[in-house]
């Protein structure tokens, strides 16, 4: 059996579990006992399911319809020295492409250069 904390509010020792929270029956007070969580590092892949890295050069596998811009990317762009972030939408690398300028890509879209 595994010891639960006291509780924060009135220190009694007499805590009990409810579901998910942590509940005093002294002076009902409930809360959630916070875990702490290993930081898992994400591991993200492109379109063929190689393992992308900081620096890593991509190419592009299909046609990028660019916002606010009247051409688009081509199948086959290069693009140098990406770098892995979380980004929105499922954005995961900031890169600089050639022509373009500063963006984000989905790995889903690039093929990494071997």
């Amino acid at each position: 059996m595994s010891e639960l904390p006291a509780c924060p509010k009135c220190k009694s020792p007499y805590t009990y579990e409810m579901g998910s929270l942590l509940v005093c029956p002294e002076c009902a007070n409930e809360w959630v006992l916070e875990v702490e969580e290993a930081e898992v590092e994400k591991v993200i892949k492109d379109a063929v399911g190689n393992i992308l890295e900081d620096g890593d050069t991509v190419t592009i596998i299909k046609d990028l319809k660019v916002k606010g811009s009247a051409t688009s990317i081509k199948v086959g762009t290069k693009v140098r020295n990406i770098r892995l972030v979380n980004g929105p939408d499922g954005h995961d690398i900031d890169a600089k492409v050639d022509g373009f300028g500063a963006m984000n890509l989905k790995s889903s879209v690039v093929k990494k250069v071997l």
